[in-house]
């Protein structure tokens, strides 16, 4: 089994950061097929990276703008059996492509991801709540601990059989994460998947592990509530997609199971030990999800009043 690495990146801001991905695949126990950097809207970059790196193949985004486009242009001229996504500000685990192979043995699996652990840049902020590690692009508490099925996995941290990708279209062209949109992109490519191959699953496996750089603005409240908001947004996208079943199943049972032990431990740890930080998480809880909630609901609610009124449009009058 083969595993070609695709990397998207867009600005030269993040070259530092993308070397250390490139180095850190160099290091893999078991290496990667090819390591495939895939440059979104940026011909110089792409071309000084081309230069500059002999070892990686450097492609252009002839696709959609954004992460999803860039992925997919990477991916099509991937050769290996199984296509990786990592992020350009993360740094794999040693056994990252090891596990990702061990994972994709079961004939079973559609594709695998894992866990995304915080790397923050600064002291991580005492008010943030680990049930919100999806704001800053990571993991969230109340996530499996062992190998699971799962509905989705994240495109920071995945892999996927290269023929089923190509087989379901890769990332879905009018959709994903760009500039104040944050449509997730690959929940929707998950569900098409699972929707092909109903009899396979996708396999969540902590052991496949990277960790993700947070710079020190993404620890403040005004970036968390934002991410909320475009977070609630999204999820209205999707669910004019695939349906609010599939769009909100996982979602209805994190908020109904998660957040509320992670309010519970904040007012405990306020009770019992005094700390003020305590409370702040969980008013923090409170207001992401109220704030994801203002985010999805007009959003969702035009999107129907919109297709409801699509076949009047163009019609004469009288």
């Amino acid at each position: 089994m083969t595993t070609s690495v695709v990397i998207a990146t867009y600005h030269a801001d993040r070259v530092p950061d993308l070397l250390a991905t490139i180095d850190s695949l160099a290091r893999q126990t078991s290496p990667a097929h090819e390591v495939i950097v895939a440059v979104d809207g940026n011909p110089d970059l792409a071309s000084t990276l081309s230069r500059d790196l002999p070892d990686v193949t450097v492609v252009e985004n002839i696709h959609h703008a954004g992460a999803g486009g860039a992925r997919n242009s990477g991916a099509s001229v991937a050769s290996g059996d199984l296509v990786a996504f990592i992020d350009d500000d993360a740094v794999a685990a040693v056994d990252w492509i090891a596990q990702i192979e061990k994972a994709m043995t079961d004939a079973r699996a559609i594709g695998v991801g894992g866990l995304i652990e915080p790397l923050w840049l600064d002291h991580p902020p005492r008010w943030f709540p680990t049930e919100f590690g999806w704001v800053i692009g990571c993991s969230h508490r109340g996530l499996p601990e062992t190998r699971t099925a799962v509905r989705n996995v994240w495109a920071g941290n995945m892999a996927m059989r290269r023929d089923r990708f190509q087989a379901v279209g890769g990332f879905r062209a009018d959709f994903g994460k760009q500039a104040d949109r944050s449509e997730p992109e690959e929940t929707d490519l998950c569900i098409r998947a699972g929707r092909r191959w109903p009899d396979l699953i996708w396999v969540y496996d902590p052991r496949v592990r990277v960790l993700h750089r947070v710079p020190r603005a993404r620890g403040r409240v005004g970036y968390f509530l934002r991410r909320c908001l475009y977070e609630g947004r999204g999820k209205a996208a999707l669910a004019a997609h695939v349906g609010a079943r599939d769009a909100l199943t996982e979602e209805k049972a994190y908020v109904r199971h998660v957040l509320p032990r992670g309010m519970v431990d904040g007012a405990r740890e306020l009770v019992s030990g005094g700390d003020l930080y305590g409370l702040m998480r969980t008013c923090a809880i409170v207001a992401g999800c109220i704030t994801a909630f203002v985010g999805y609901v007009p959003t969702r609610v035009r999107g129907q009043v919109q297709r409801r009124l699509r076949p009047y449009r163009g019609r004469r009058l009288g």
